[in-house]
């Protein structure tokens, strides 16, 4: 397992290397200088002074050519050092460290809520196949997967608030524990609960046609039983897959997520970033958003033969 492992974070680095590649080549040939734009923000036409501005960009190294660039942050990034902010000057690894642990928790919460939730209704839609109870969830799991994020939140609040008028706004951040995580926590978990929801739905019928199922019922062993012992198992296989794409969906979803209910994560540090091009910022968060689409799918491989041991026995038989 732990050269399976190493093997797949030697894969991985080509990969990483690719995607930061491709966000530092946006950043350096797109538009938006970030060193013109703070002395455009600032106030009075005096603080428009190229040579000035050519005095900074020099100092901050962006006059060299583009491979000296990459290969210098590169560097530093191997060595721990993500740079420092274009606009504030603050270190960006400070401002990711800062920022990070909100929108882990929010991610983790959302996962734990999708699973809880999706799960049981794919199974129960399932075994109640072609029937209303089986329409009604499936309807509901296609409304939810429609509805983006960036909908969904303001919808929510402006909901909460003609419903609700003595209610607080729940905007800002105070914890796991707090009452204002539960909107944000519910828009995030939209789509991923949809997807699983369908995932399980799928697994679940095409298990039931096996025979041990058929035996099992045919035993007279309860239906209750029969779903957790016989079905459950064999169906979070192809569930736990879709944790990539659940963890793609959860890290897009954050940003605007964020950004409505006024959460200090890096879904909102992320806009700010690009707001201000702020191209270290932008490029340590696509590097952080890339580590964890990529953790999860390991998750996925180390999981996928500890729910299913036929994957092991494939592989070795080939």
């Amino acid at each position: 397992m732990l050269r399976y492992v190493a093997t797949r974070f030697a894969i991985w680095i080509p990969s990483v290397l690719l995607v930061m590649m491709a966000v530092y080549a946006l950043a350096y040939y797109g538009a938006g200088d970030p060193i013109k734009l703070i002395f455009l923000r600032a106030p009075g036409d005096v603080a428009y002074n190229p040579e000035r501005i050519e005095a900074i960009r020099e100092s901050a190294g962006l006059n060299r050519p583009f491979i000296e660039q990459f290969g210098y942050y590169v560097w530093n990034l191997i060595q721990g050092d993500f740079g420092n902010s274009l606009t504030s000057g603050r270190s960006v690894w400070a401002m990711v460290k800062a920022a990070a642990p909100v929108s882990f928790k929010l991610a983790l919460c959302a996962i734990v809520l999708t699973a809880l939730v999706a799960i049981p209704l794919g199974l129960i839609a399932a075994l109640n196949q072609n029937r209303r109870l089986d329409y009604i969830i499936l309807g509901s799991a296609l409304f939810l997967w429609a509805i983006p994020a960036y909908v969904a939140g303001p919808l929510l609040m402006v909901g909460l608030i003609v419903l609700l008028p003595g209610v607080n706004v729940p905007y800002g951040w105070g914890g796991v524990l707090d009452i204002r995580i539960l909107l944000p926590l519910i828009v995030l978990s939209f789509q991923p609960i949809a997807l699983i929801i369908r995932q399980t739905r799928a697994a679940v019928i095409e298990v039931l046609s096996e025979d041990f199922v058929r035996t099992a019922r045919a035993k007279g062993v309860p239906e209750i039983v029969v779903a957790l012992k016989h079905i459950l198992r064999p169906v979070l296989t192809p569930v736990v897959t879709q944790l990539g794409l659940i963890m793609i969906t959860i890290v897009n979803g954050a940003i605007f997520v964020e950004l409505v209910f006024g959460l200090p994560g890096l879904g909102r540090l992320t806009v700010k970033a690009l707001t201000n091009s702020d191209y270290p910022v932008i490029l340590a968060i696509t590097l952080i958003g890339s580590f964890l689409v990529m953790i999860s799918n390991l998750l996925v491989d180390i999981l996928y033969p500890l729910l299913d041991p036929r994957a092991v026995d494939a592989k070795r038989s080939r």
